[in-house]
């Protein structure tokens, strides 16, 4: 069993930066992919980006890219989500996630592929 625990998020205005963490325990593996997910009101859960911990490798979504960045701290067992250059098209709940990739050294977009989750936290970006 995996446990995430998320914290950050919050109002800010167009153009400012976010940080969320994503704090996990339990059982991992080295070949774990940490992503982030968010989920804006009637719409699906989208992909935002991973990391493969093996490689520290990240993946992200076009529309993030370039703006954010996800890292993982090994001392502190945390993986962050560094959000800058807000749109209000970012608002949205932001959900951490994990599983197994068996070392594959592939990025999995898929949310129902993911084990574990984070409670959620809401990032809202006023215009």
């Amino acid at each position: 069993q995996v446990q995430l625990t998320q914290s950050g998020g919050g109002l800010v205005q167009a153009g400012d930066s976010l940080t969320l963490s994503c704090a996990y325990s339990g059982r991992t593996f080295f070949t774990q992919m940490g992503a982030w997910f968010r989920q804006a009101p009637g719409k699906e859960r989208e992909f935002v980006g991973a990391i493969l911990w093996s490689s520290s490798s990240t993946y992200y979504a076009d529309s993030v890219k370039g703006r954010f960045t996800i890292a993982r701290d090994k001392v502190k067992n945390t993986m962050l989500l560094q959000m800058n250059s807000l749109k209000p098209e970012d608002t949205a709940v932001y959900y951490c996630a994990t599983r197994d990739n068996g070392g594959g050294p592939f990025v999995v977009k898929d949310h129902n592929e993911y084990n574990y989750w984070g409670q959620g936290t809401q990032v809202t970006v006023s215009s």
